[in-house]
């Protein structure tokens, strides 16, 4: 059938208007400097000791052994750097590796400030496998470099380009209270991280024997007294009926918030359990997506968000479920990742703690300081931290894009 008029005008002006999109794309004079090279690293880093929570005393998941981590290091033609992480717990860490691999070519010649489009073009560049799970926790580790490298760029601590409302944050430990340990180890730890300065205390519970935590909570109050701040975490292990009993046992004991009492995605047994209970409620550290703390905010699930960096897919979505949180008034209490989370719950409008894992220290050649209860904002340009040559030694695989400059 031959075409009408109208109908190679139409093409005409589609096939104009397409190219049009795709020019305003394109570098433009505002751009500033260009993505030469991104290196990303495939690191394991072995722990002390296995670790166990209640997912291993309920057969779902094996003592933790060591954690994969992806690192992102990004250098431009105008001699900056960014370096960014993303990590996974007992599987899918050389999965990220993987597909970060895949995607990451598509940076090169970018412009690195462009943040939020770069985010949008990497996560379609896999959208076949989805926009949330492995492969954004892929995009974070870039992202967050790129973030890194921004701030230094402008000479600035994160926090700081983003806008702080504070130096420091309320920081708590977990790493020491591990239901693999004794009531006596954890004692021990718990004397270690006050002395430290630790501001908290969070312990592990959800033992199938419901007793044995109760006098593991009983005992780690009386040494810290009343007064100082105390968390418990169940790991998901719960069910709504186990949840509700325990929540109730556990109000005497003036705890801060009690930690994925049920499953990650019912929001609506959190939401009970917020109505119910005097103790607050705190979850969101399983989560991958914007739009699945939106349904923890809306449907008031929680007291304290605790949305993860490299889990949702970086700073940048990180940032939109701050402002969610804002507008609801709800607190937050960031998972894991202290070096990244430090700058975003400095960020945050509403007093947030920050938790404190000192697995993670060999990693970086700097450290966080830690003082009256607070982690304090480093002033170093950036997140604040550089790879050990420990982090280094422990890379598995280790492959560069581009051109890497000396």
């Amino acid at each position: 059938m031959t075409a009408s008029f109208l109908d190679l005008t139409s093409a005409t002006e589609t096939s104009s208007v397409n190219e049009s999109h795709f020019a305003a794309l394109r570098r433009g004079e505002a751009s500033t400097d260009s993505i030469s090279s991104v290196k990303l690293s495939l690191v394991s880093l072995p722990l002390a000791a296995p670790i166990s929570d209640a997912k291993v005393l309920t057969g779902r998941q094996k003592p933790l052994l060591d954690i994969a981590f992806l690192f992102a290091e990004i250098r431009t033609e105008a001699g900056f750097e960014g370096v960014g992480y993303s990590y996974s717990k007992r599987a899918g860490g050389p999965g990220q590796y993987v597909h970060a691999k895949e995607i990451a070519e598509e940076l090169l010649g970018e412009d690195p400030n462009d943040i939020q489009r770069l985010w949008t073009k990497l996560v379609w560049a896999g959208a076949s496998v989805g926009r949330s799970g492995l492969s954004t926790q892929a995009v974070a580790a870039i992202d967050i470099a790129l973030w890194d490298l921004k701030a230094k760029r402008a000479g600035l601590p994160l926090a700081k380009l983003l806008g702080a409302h504070r130096d420091s944050v309320q920081c708590y430990n977990t790493s020491g209270g591990y239901l693999s340990m004794s009531i006596d180890e954890v004692l021990d730890n718990t004397r270690a991280s006050v002395e430290r300065g630790i501001g908290g205390i969070k312990i592990k519970v959800g033992q199938p024997d419901t007793k044995i935590d109760l006098k593991r909570v009983q005992a780690i109050r009386e040494a810290l007294g009343d007064e100082f701040p105390m968390m418990v975490d169940a790991n998901q292990q719960w069910n709504r009926s186990t949840a509700i009993r325990m929540g109730r046992a556990l109000e005497d004991y003036g705890l801060t918030w009690i930690e994925e009492p049920l499953d990650a995605y019912d929001s609506e047994g959190h939401a009970d359990l917020a109505r119910e209970l005097a103790t607050p409620i705190a979850t969101g550290e399983m989560l991958t997506s914007v739009a699945e703390h939106w349904d923890l905010i809306r449907n008031r699930s929680v007291d304290f968000m605790q949305p993860d960096a490299p889990r949702v897919g970086g700073i940048t979505p990180f940032l939109k479920i701050m402002s969610l949180g804002e507008q609801a008034r709800i607190r937050m209490a960031p998972h894991f990742a202290m070096e990244i989370h430090l700058h975003l719950a400095a960020a945050y409008e509403i007093d947030p703690w920050v938790e404190h894992f000192e697995w993670l220290e060999p990693l970086f050649n700097e450290k966080l300081e830690i003082s009256g209860g607070r982690m304090i904002v480093p002033n170093r340009p950036g997140l604040g931290f550089s790879l050990s040559e420990q982090a280094r030694e422990w890379a598995l695989e280790t492959e560069t894009f581009g051109e890497a400059q000396d």
